[in-house]
C-alpha cells in the first residue's frame, strides 16, 4: 500500500473518530437540567411559575420560540394562559385546603385542590394520578372535573401523591416528552441502557453508545448503510412476514378441490389422492379436475393455460428473486454471528504474544482492529443485500454490483487469512499482512458506501416498492 493510501485511510479514520466525539451521552439528570433552563428562560418572559411554564412547553413540545410567537400573536396573554390550560378560568379566591365531603367517594375529610377550586380528598387524587400516570402514561394532566381542562402542576402531583413509583413514572414521561420533542435527542434502544443521545447535527447517524450499542439515529434500529430507514423496516417486515411462506405453498402445493386440505407433490405422479381421511379425494395434479374427467373424457392435460402457467410462472420466479437475496443477507448475518468466536480467538492471540513476544499492548492491536473491520464490512455486505432487493437495474446499479462483489472478495479474504494463519510463527509478515488486508477491505467498504451516498444526492437511485 502506498503512503498516499496509507494517509487517506488514516485521516477517514481520524473524521469518523472526531464526528463521534461531538455526540454526547446524557442522563436523565443532564437531560432535567436542561429542561428546568428552559423553562426558567419562559418564566422571566411569561411571569408564571415554573409549574405553568413547564404545562406551556410540554404543550408547544418544548419549543421556547413556537410558544413566545403564539403567546404574542394571540394579543391577549392571560386569555393565551387560559387557553393554554395552565390558568383557571374562574376568577374565585383559591382554596389550598378545606374539610368537607369529597365529591367522589363521599368519604368526610380534609379536601385539596387545583386554582379551578375543584377538590377532592387525597385518596381520590392519588387514585386518578395513577389512573393517568401509570395505567394510560399521561403526563400532561387535566383536573379530574368532567368539564375542566386545568393541567396539574408538576409540584401539586408531588404533594397530591406518596406513591414513589407514580412520582418516577411522572419523571420519565415528562423527560421522555422532552427528549421525544427534540430532533437532537433519543434513547438508547440497547438493553437497560438508560443513556440519552444528543448528536451535533442532523447528519448524524451512526451511533455508538457507552454500551456498545450500534445503532442508527433516525429509526434505533441496529445502523444500516447503504440501505434507508423506510426500505429497511420493509425488508425487516418482509423477511418476518409469513407471505414468504405462503409464496413457497403456492408454487410447491396446492389445495384439494374437494376439501381444500393442502396437498405437497412429492413424487412425480400426477394422479393424486387427497390425504385427508375423511375425503381421498383422487384429482389431477395439473389440470385440477377430479381423475374420473380423464377417465371419461380423455386426456387433455397437455392443451396449456397460458394464464395459469404464467401466473404460476411469475410466482416461482418472485419467489426465486427473494430467497436469492435473503439467503445471501442471512449467510452474512451468520458469518458475522460465527465471527463472534474469532473475536475471542484474536484476543487471546494478542494476550500470547505480549507474554510470548516484545510486542507491546499498542503492538498487537492491528488483530483487534482487524477483527473490527471484518465485522463492520460483514454487516454492510447484509444489508447491500436488502438494498438491491428494491433497486431496479440501471448503469450505476451495476457500478453497485460491481463495489459489493469488490467488498465480498475483500471481506471473505480478511475472514480466511484470520482463521487460516492467526498461529504462525514468522509475525512480521503476519503483522503487515493483515494490515494490509484490513485497509484494503475498509477502503473497498468505503468505495461502496461513498457511491451509495453519491446516489442519494444526485438522485439517480430507484427502487421498486
Amino acid at each position: 500500500m502506498s503512503s498516499d493510501e496509507l494517509e487517506l485511510y488514516d485521516s477517514d479514520i481520524g473524521e469518523e473518530i472526531e464526528e463521534a466525539e461531538k455526540i454526547e451521552f446524557l442522563n436523565r439528570e443532564d437531560v432535567e437540567l436542561e429542561m428546568k433552563t428552559l423553562i426558567s428562560d419562559v418564566e422571566s418572559i411569561v411571569e408564571v411559575n415554573a409549574g405553568m411554564c413547564r404545562n406551556l412547553l410540554h404543550k408547544f413540545k418544548w419549543n421556547k420560540e413556537a410558544l413566545l410567537n403564539k403567546m404574542y400573536e394571540s394579543g391577549d396573554t392571560q386569555q393565551f394562559l387560559i387557553d393554554s390550560q395552565v390558568v383557571a378560568k374562574c376568577d374565585d379566591k383559591v382554596e389550598e385546603s378545606k374539610e368537607g365531603d369529597c365529591d367522589i367517594c363521599c368519604s368526610s375529610g380534609v379536601l385539596i385542590g387545583l386554582d379551578c377550586n375543584h377538590m377532592a380528598c387525597k385518596e381520590c387524587w392519588n387514585k386518578y394520578l395513577k389512573e393517568k400516570i401509570v395505567d394510560n402514561g399521561i403526563c400532561e394532566i387535566e383536573c379530574m372535573v368532567p368539564d375542566c381542562n386545568l393541567l396539574m402542576e408538576e409540584s401539586k402531583i408531588a404533594n397530591y401523591t406518596t406513591n414513589s413509583f407514580i412520582l418516577a413514572k411522572y419523571r420519565y414521561q415528562s423527560i421522555n416528552g422532552y427528549v421525544a420533542a427534540s430532533s437532537r435527542l433519543k434513547w438508547c434502544p440497547g438493553n437497560d441502557c438508560g443513556r440519552i443521545v444528543k448528536i451535533p447535527d442532523a447528519e448524524t447517524r451512526l451511533i455508538m453508545c457507552k454500551c456498545e450499542t450500534r445503532f442508527c439515529f433516525n429509526c434505533c434500529l441496529e445502523f444500516h448503510d447503504p440501505i434507508d430507514c423506510r426500505l429497511m423496516k420493509k425488508w425487516l417486515k418482509k423477511c418476518s412476514d409469513d407471505s414468504e411462506t405462503s409464496n413457497w405453498m403456492n408454487t410447491n402445493t396446492k389445495d384439494c378441490p374437494k376439501c381444500s386440505v393442502p396437498i405437497e407433490k412429492n413424487g412425480g405422479c400426477n394422479h393424486m389422492r387427497c390425504t385427508n381421511n375423511k375425503c381421498k379425494h383422487e384429482f389431477c395434479w395439473l389440470c385440477m379436475k377430479a381423475w374420473q374427467y380423464h377417465k371419461e373424457n380423455g386426456y387433455k392435460c397437455n392443451i396449456f393455460d397460458e394464464s395459469k402457467e404464467k401466473s404460476r410462472s411469475e410466482t416461482r420466479a418472485l419467489l426465486e428473486r427473494w430467497l436469492f437475496y435473503y439467503n445471501r443477507y442471512m449467510n452474512h448475518l451468520q458469518s458475522l454471528q460465527l465471527e463472534e468466536k474469532l473475536k475471542v480467538k484474536v484476543s487471546a492471540k494478542e494476550e500470547e504474544l505480549q507474554k510470548n513476544s516484545t510486542m507491546t499492548w499498542v503492538d498487537v492491536q492491528f488483530l483487534s482492529k482487524s477483527v473490527s473491520a471484518l465485522s463492520e464490512c460483514r454487516r454492510t455486505l447484509m444489508y447491500t443485500y436488502a438494498f438491491a432487493f428494491y433497486l431496479k437495474k440501471n448503469n450505476n446499479s451495476e457500478i453497485f454490483e460491481s463495489n459489493q462483489r469488490d467488498l465480498e472478495m475483500a471481506t471473505e479474504n480478511i475472514s480466511g487469512y484470520l482463521e487460516r494463519e492467526l498461529e504462525t510463527k514468522d509475525l512480521k509478515t503476519l503483522r503487515q499482512k493483515v494490515q494490509d488486508l484490513s485497509r484494503y477491505v475498509d477502503q473497498r467498504r468505503k468505495a461502496l458506501l461513498d457511491h451509495c451516498e453519491e446516489g442519494v444526492e444526485n438522485d439517480f437511485w430507484d427502487f421498486s416498492e
